[in-house]
């Protein structure tokens, strides 16, 4: 496990993004519902905790009756050279699908690339490497 593992609560779309984040960055997805946890605080297919574990580490669920949802704001997920630049490029490309560039993936003045991409689940991610 790594030190840092976000945790994202939406509103009832975890298992298609948790599954998407999987297809993206690859790993092992791992879904419980509240079914599976005997919860009959919402459907019983809700995903009540959800993790990622992978290149790229993610936990989730579907946000109970008047829990918040996920709303980011000035928050960038960074994996800046977290991979091999072809990987970072095509996690880049792939979060873009249904969301959109927020600042294109690029060589800067200074020689580094990156670039930041909103997904279609509104989290922005942050992505590059040297040279």
């Amino acid at each position: 496990m790594t030190g840092l593992t976000p945790y994202l609560s939406f509103p009832g779309t975890a298992r298609e993004a948790l599954t998407f984040y999987q297809s993206v960055f690859g790993g092992e997805l791992v879904l419980h519902t509240l079914a599976d946890f005997g919860r009959h605080d919402g459907p019983a297919d809700a995903v009540a905790h959800g993790m990622l574990q992978g290149p790229v580490e993610l936990f989730g669920s579907d946000a109970g009756p008047g829990e918040t949802t996920l709303r980011l704001d000035g928050v960038l997920f960074s994996l800046l050279g977290t991979a091999e630049p072809s990987t970072l490029e095509a996690w880049f490309a792939a979060l873009g699908v249904g969301g959109h560039d927020a600042d294109p993936l690029q060589k800067r003045p200074w020689g580094d690339h990156d670039g930041q991409v909103t997904d279609r689940f509104g989290v922005r991610w942050l992505i590059g490497y040297q040279g």
